[in-house]
């Protein structure tokens, strides 16, 4: 029997939080333990939002890292009776930012107190101890960072942070990487990690699904329905989500790796040209190229743009599978799924063959049926062909409609363009599907006509929302 519970992915590693103020290399560092530019690096305060996390392998012991987004105001750190009492916009990005950081911080098996030894201690680091002490349990560790020591006599500079009372700092440079290796000892000292030969994931099975759109279509709100846990800060401020974020669940006992991404926008927008949204739109672009199949988030309340059609050619010159998400279908009144179906072909010509789901991710609606599809279009991409299959699909195809000319007559001289002969086709790969269609012709075939051939092949072989390519071959 399948298994088709929604059953998220939690990592039963430690977790090793990074934290400190805004502008003390946090990011940097995060980046350089982890051996992945995963994390936007800026000099601009609260560039941090959604919280970065990796697994980090040393010497064979692994550990779950967190990046924080930096504490911008110290009040957040205090206790909940007297959080409830401060007045403060819960609509606020920063202020979600700040309160998902406590979280983590409650959450940590060790906290990298991080400082920046340039600018020296500051009331703002000596504040944020003493309420750090007051936040966590006595259980959890706290270790001193001391990041932008960049050459040998700076070790000196870092005396000054003893006053912290966390014991001896920890120097190193996260530009550099220097001293990042003793901090990597000391952690798995610390926690007392020992070498684990098991993978935690086996490759094989994982889906990796990208989810792409306009800001505030609802992307992130749709990775937190699936997940079924408020993991992603959701806010009506554009550009919320800065860094692409994975998240992994497992269904009918396969891994679905869901990456959220920033909002796309124009690239000649004023907006788009602002460091933070550039960097986090170039990174969503980026990750396209790693994924099995792409969300096309849509806002169904709303017309479709060009900066959409634009986002799905993207996607189809990666040759990505593709579902159409049509989101907020809660705010649609008369739910005529075959109008705006026919409204949304209209809007992409060229995506006939990738399916629609309306759904409301604020609702949590037709999440498992998303994800069904998700399951069947990847099988449909990694789907095997016999050529006995092909063979009998070629003669049937040729019954159908037969193949003419890739030649311009008229009148008379019509009956004289000799037909091409369909010779064979094959299966020359998968993931995504190509095909490789032998013909005898010297004036080619018809575009019309392949484009029939590709819609017979998703027809009869269950080709659902994945890329097919045609190649002519001629003999």
């Amino acid at each position: 029997m399948e298994n088709k519970k929604i059953k998220q992915i939690q990592t039963n590693l430690p977790t090793v939080v990074l934290f400190g103020r805004t502008n003390v290399g946090k990011s940097t560092l995060f980046n350089k333990l982890s051996g992945k530019s995963q994390a936007i690096v800026s000099k601009i305060p609260g560039t941090t939002r959604d919280s970065n996390f990796n697994i980090v392998d040393w010497q064979g012991k692994k550990f779950q890292l967190i990046d924080t987004g930096g504490i911008l105001n110290t009040k957040f750190l205090v206790g909940k009776s007297k959080l409830k009492k401060i007045n403060f916009d819960k609509d606020d990005v920063d202020n979600l930012v700040q309160l998902q950081v406590k979280d983590w911080l409650k959450k940590a098996d060790l906290i990298l107190f991080t400082v920046d030894n340039k600018t020296g201690l500051t009331a703002e680091d000596r504040q944020m101890i003493i309420l750090l002490k007051r936040l966590i349990a006595k259980k959890q560790k706290i270790s001193l960072v001391a990041n932008k020591v960049d050459n040998f006599k700076e070790i000196n500079d870092t005396s000054e942070f003893y006053q912290l009372a966390l014991g001896e700092p920890i120097p190193v440079s996260a530009a550099t990487g220097s001293g990042t290796g003793d901090l990597l000892d000391k952690i798995v000292t610390d926690l007392k990690l020992k070498k684990n030969t098991k993978s935690e994931i086996s490759e094989q099975e994982q889906i990796n699904v990208i989810i792409l759109g306009k800001p505030n279509a609802g992307k992130s709100s749709l990775v937190n329905a699936i997940i079924g846990e408020q993991k992603i800060i959701v806010s009506e401020e554009a550009h919320t989500t800065r860094e692409p974020k994975d998240f992994q669940i497992e269904y009918q006992d396969k891994i679905l790796n869901f990456v959220d991404t920033a909002g796309i926008i124009k690239r000649k927008s004023k907006v788009a040209k602002q460091e933070l949204v550039k960097l986090g739109i170039q990174k969503s672009l980026d990750s396209i190229k790693k994924a099995d199949v792409a969300l096309l988030v849509l806002d169904i309340a709303e017309d479709i743009s060009h900066q959409e059609t634009k986002i799905a050619n993207e996607i189809l010159k990666e040759k990505v599978n593709l579902i159409i998400v049509a989101n907020k279908w809660d705010q649609i009144e008369e739910k005529e799924t075959k109008k705006y179906s026919r409204y949304i072909y209209s809007k992409f010509p060229f995506l006939q063959w990738a399916q629609i789901i309306f759904l409301s991710a604020k609702n949590k609606t037709k999440i498992r049926p998303l994800l069904n599809l998700i399951v069947t279009t990847n099988d449909a991409r990694n789907k095997k062909i016999s050529e006995e299959d092909l063979a009998e699909f070629l003669q049937s195809a040729r019954a159908h409609a037969k193949p003419l000319a890739n030649k311009k007559v008229r009148g008379i001289l019509k009956h004289k363009i000799p037909k091409p002969k369909l010779i064979s086709i094959k299966q020359t790969y998968i993931n995504p599907q190509e095909f490789t269609l032998q013909i005898k012709s010297k004036m080619g075939l018809k575009d019309n006509y392949i484009k029939y051939i590709e819609n017979r092949l998703r027809e009869k072989f269950g080709l659902i929302g994945t890329p097919v390519e045609i190649k002519i071959s001629h003999k």
